[in-house]
């Protein structure tokens, strides 16, 4: 009788152990998942700013002459989905100068904090 006690409880502290190390690699596990998610987050958020200020060089900066409605309204929807307010607000601050040094003052800001969002990921 005591030898099966023995086994028994000899069985039981195993199964804790594993039970415990297998509880600590999931918890690990589940650390890895949600820091490759806020990676993939942030991967997906830089490429949309490349992709917003490549278009934007493309289309205003290098443009010959005035820009047309469509790539006013394709940069608008392209900056309205990189869901940021601050690059928003300098945006609208573009958009709404008053005469070209202004402007050329805003574009210098706008490009600084795409930059520096691209950065800070």
């Amino acid at each position: 009788m005591t030898r099966q006690k023995t086994i028994l409880t000899i069985i039981i502290l195993l199964l804790i152990i594993g039970s415990a190390y297998f509880g600590f690699g999931y918890l690990n596990t589940q650390e890895e998942l949600r820091q490759a998610r806020t990676a993939l987050e942030n991967q997906k958020t830089n490429k949309k700013v490349l992709d917003f200020t490549k278009l934007f060089i493309e289309k205003i900066l290098k443009a010959e002459t005035e820009v047309d409605f469509e790539t006013r309204l394709k940069l608008e929807n392209a900056i309205r989905n990189l869901d940021d307010k601050e690059i928003l607000e300098q945006w609208n601050k573009f958009v709404n100068s008053k005469n070209e040094g202004e402007a050329q003052s805003q574009v210098k800001n706008l490009l600084e904090l795409l930059v520096n969002k691209i950065k800070e990921k």
